[in-house]
């Protein structure tokens, strides 16, 4: 009897330990088994939101106030849409995007606009590049110059000589930078139960500077830099992975592979859309509140900010375009490479030494040294964000079409053509897309 009683409390150890020591051993991996699932569309999406989009979404928010925060969730499921279209082109087919395109369109054809989506990024990073340096002279003072000069060296080094396995952690850190602006939000009084009335149920506004508004928030949400960028990223991952072969080469399988791909990429694009919305939230209730209604840059809704809600939501806003910019700088120069690069049949990946990809890393030095060398010619970067929302615009329109072509094809999707939900979801996109444009592309011309 004592010796049942004595074996019976070792019995009862044996059996719970180790389910105790599993559950937390579960626990604890957890955070590092879903960070690890996140990249190339966390990525994606926190570099949507850099300077020249903080500036769209500063403005939004201080000329209409919460009106347009609807658009915030118009433009999420297109955006979820287009970037998982472009992920799986990448992944599934172990190319990029202009490599692809270049099976349903001349040569010339895919050139003319992988050069005008050049030429518009270069005119994004000048913008970006100016936007950080001004921001950090606010804050700690110094020539804006000297500031720009650290900040596209820094940016152009970094992505030349630091590996892909070890640049990915960087950018995915510096995607925190977003968080400076849910932090801004709740730094200042915000009427919630009006705002989020408003966001739900918008009043109606059929001024022509609201549409035009409107336009400008879709044209800043849904870029065509962000579809060559994941794809191309999608194939960095395949060739670090276990399996580097593209998904329609394996015999079998693939699903938990695209479950990935899907939890990334929805999780980047809420993440983007979501910070836009604090963004405007933000400067409608301190900018639009106080009549402050016109904002030409980032910078200047930081300085706006600063005498109606204080130094520290100023440093916050100011510090979030630095951290935005470090991280979009080298996505806009990156996406220009890749196109350029897989066009003319160069070596494209950041794995590579620089002598092992010199014509990839030329176009990313060209890119930004370029862009940084804009910042001294005396143009103003309201008009490059302008004319590179522009080019964006002409570019993303057949750009997006023919990656709906593609993802649609069995010929080249395989099996892992995409489902009639996402092919509609992608088609309607294109189509709203097609329609801002053509509005951007008037109002242009008009004014």
């Amino acid at each position: 009897m004592t010796s049942k009683l004595r074996k019976a409390p070792l019995s009862t150890r044996s059996k719970h330990r180790p389910a105790k020591h599993g559950s937390a051993d579960a626990s604890t991996k957890s955070v590092p088994v879903l960070l690890k699932r996140l990249g190339p569309g966390l990525i994606t999406g926190a570099a949507d939101d850099d300077p020249s989009g903080i500036a769209t979404y500063s403005q939004a928010g201080a000329q209409f106030g919460y009106g347009l925060l609807w658009t915030v969730f118009l433009t999420t499921p297109f955006m979820i849409a287009i970037q998982l279209v472009s992920a799986r082109i990448g992944r599934v087919t172990g190319k990029g995007l202009a490599a692809n395109v270049m099976q349903l369109a001349p040569r010339w054809a895919v050139l003319a606009l992988v050069s005008m989506l050049v030429v518009a990024n270069t005119f994004n990073i000048a913008a970006d590049i100016a936007a950080m340096a001004e921001a950090l002279a606010l804050v700690i003072g110094g020539l804006q110059h000297e500031h720009a000069l650290i900040f596209a060296a820094g940016s152009t080094l970094l992505e030349i000589f630091l590996p892909y396995r070890r640049y990915s952690p960087v950018l995915k850190f510096l995607t925190l930078a977003l968080f400076a602006y849910v932090a801004t939000a709740f730094t200042v009084q915000i009427p919630w139960s009006t705002a989020l009335l408003a966001a739900v149920w918008p009043k109606a506004n059929v001024s022509a500077d609201y549409f035009l508004m409107v336009v400008a928030v879709l044209g800043t949400t849904i870029s065509p830099y962000l579809f060559f960028w994941q794809a191309s990223q999608e194939v960095e991952e395949m060739n670090q992975g276990k399996h580097d072969r593209p998904l329609r080469d394996l015999p079998s399988g693939g699903d938990p592979v695209l479950a990935r791909i899907r939890a990334d990429t929805i999780s980047g694009m809420l993440l983007s859309n979501g910070i836009a919305f604090f963004i405007i939230l933000t400067t409608a209730a301190v900018l639009n509140a106080n009549g402050v209604t016109k904002i030409n840059s980032a910078t200047e809704a930081a300085e706006a900010l600063r005498p109606l809600a204080g130094d520290f939501t100023f440093a916050l806003f100011a510090l979030g375009i630095i951290g935005t910019g470090l991280l979009a700088i080298p996505v806009l120069a990156g996406s220009a490479a890749y196109g350029v690069a897989e066009i003319f049949g160069w070596r494209a990946t950041l794995e590579a030494k620089p002598e092992k990809a010199v014509g990839f890393y030329t176009i990313i030095a060209a890119a930004t040294i370029i862009g940084f060398g804009l910042g001294f010619t005396g143009i103003d970067s309201i008009h490059m964000l302008v004319w590179s929302a522009v080019l964006n615009g002409i570019v993303a329109v057949p750009i997006m079409a023919m990656m709906m072509l593609i993802v649609s094809s069995r010929a080249i999707m395989g099996r892992f053509r995409a489902r009639s939900w996402l092919i509609a979801l992608g088609w309607l996109g294109t189509a709203l897309m097609a329609l801002a444009v053509l509005a951007l592309l008037g109002s242009s011309l008009i004014g």
